[in-house]
C-alpha cells in the first residue's frame, strides 16, 4: 500500500509517544515507524496500538549507528522526536544520562537534513522557563532561565532546531509540554503518584508546603493540539506551549484527589527539593487553544476518566 506520509516517532513506547503513535496510525494515510530503547518506555504501551501501519524497531536514537540505518531505509517525510530521559527525580539523579540526549537530537537532525525530512516536531518542556519572571509564561517573551540539566538539554535542542533551519532550511515545530497526565503515565509523576496512593489509602507525600503551582493537561488535549498543528501546517518554525491555563497548588491537587476517591490517605510534607521544584508554572496557551478549537478537559473530568482505566481499576 502507498502511504501519504511516512513518519518516525522516537520515544514511541513512552507515555505521550505511545498515544501520538496510536493517533497517527489511526489515519490510514500514515505509515508510522515507532522507535524506542525501553529505558523508560514500556513495550505494553505499543501493544495497545495494534495497527498494520505501525512498524516497531528497538533502537537508541543517542547511538548514531543504531538509528542511521532506520532513516536511510524509510526516508521519512516527518519526524516526531519525543525520546528523552524524563521525570524530575530521575533527571536530577542521572544528569550525565540527561546530557547524552544531546547526541540523540544531533543524530535526528543530521539524519533528517540528509534524508529529505520535511519537518521535525520536537517535544520540549515547561522546565526550560525555570522560575517564573513573567506570568503566564509566553513562548517568545519569557526568558528561559533554568539551570537544570534536563531543561538545558531541552533548551539546547530548541537552539539546534533553529540553527538547522537557518543553515539547512530544515523546518521544525517545538512543543513545550506542561504537566500532561492520563492513561499509561508512570506513577513516578505527580498526578498518577497521588492517585495511586489515594486509591490504596497510602500517605501522599508533598515536597515543602505544597504551595507550588502547576497546570495539568489531559493527554487527549495534548495529542489533539499537536496533531492539529501537524495536519494543518500551523506554527511552522515556531514554538507552542501545550498545557492548561488552570493553575492549582500541589496541596489542592492532593486534597482534590483524596476527596474524589474518598480516600483515607494522609498528606505528609517532606523537605523541599533543593532544586527543580519551581514555585509557579502556567503557560500562555493561546496558540494551543486555537489549535484545539474546543474546550480543554477540566481536571475533575480528567481524573474521573483516568480512574476508569485498567491502570487504576485492577
Amino acid at each position: 500500500m502507498r502511504y501519504t506520509n511516512t513518519i518516525l516517532v522516537t520515544g514511541a513506547a513512552g507515555f505521550v509517544g505511545s498515544w501520538l503513535t496510536q493517533k497517527l496510525a489511526d489515519n490510514s494515510a500514515n505509515f508510522v515507524v515507532a522507535v524506542d530503547n525501553f529505558r523508560t518506555g514500556k513495550p505494553e504501551n505499543l501493544e495497545l496500538a495494534k495497527h498494520s501501519n505501525i512498524k516497531f524497531i528497538k533502537a537508541d536514537v543517542n547511538d548514531f549507528d543504531d538509528v542511521s540505518s532506520i532513516f536511510y531505509a524509510y526516508r521519512f517525510d516527518f519526524v516526531f522526536h519525543y525520546a528523552a530521559l524524563v521525570g524530575v527525580k530521575r533527571t536530577l539523579d542521572n544528569p550525565v544520562k540527561v546530557l547524552n540526549d544531546l547526541e540523540g537530537i544531533r543524530n535526528v537532525l543530521n539524519l533528517s537534513k540528509n534524508t529529505g525530512v520535511k519537518r521535525v516536531y520536537y517535544s520540549s518542556s515547561s522546565e526550560v522557563y525555570g522560575e517564573p519572571v513573567e506570568f503566564p509564561q509566553n513562548e517568545h517573551t519569557t526568558p528561559l532561565n533554568s539551570r537544570l540539566p534536563y531543561a538545558i538539554v531541552k533548551n539546547v535542542g530548541e537552539a539546534y532546531l533553529r540553527s538547522y533551519k537557518q543553515e539547512y532550511d530544515l523546518d521544525f515545530t517545538i512543543f513545550r509540554f506542561f504537566n500532561t497526565y492520563g492513561p499509561r503515565q508512570s506513577i513516578d509523576f505527580v498526578m498518577s503518584k497521588f492517585l495511586f496512593a489515594a486509591i490504596h489509602n497510602k500517605d501522599i507525600t508533598i515536597y515543602g508546603d505544597g504551595s507550588q503551582t502547576r497546570t495539568f493537561c489531559y493527554i487527549e488535549d495534548n495529542i489533539d493540539a499537536c496533531l492539529n498543528a501537524f495536519y494543518q501546517n500551523r506554527y511552522v518554525n515556531d514554538v507552542v506551549n501545550v498545557g492548561s491555563d488552570k493553575e492549582v497548588t500541589i496541596l489542592e491537587l492532593a486534597n482534590t484527589i483524596i476527596k474524589t476517591v474518598n480516600s483515607k490517605s494522609k498528606i505528609v510534607h517532606l523537605a523541599p527539593l533543593k532544586e527543580g521544584d519551581m514555585t509557579r508554572r502556567m503557560p500562555d496557551n493561546a496558540k494551543m487553544k486555537e489549535l484545539l478549537n474546543r474546550q480543554m478537559t477540566p481536571i475533575e473530568k480528567g481524573i474521573a476518566l483516568l480512574l476508569k482505566t485498567p491502570q487504576f481499576t485492577k
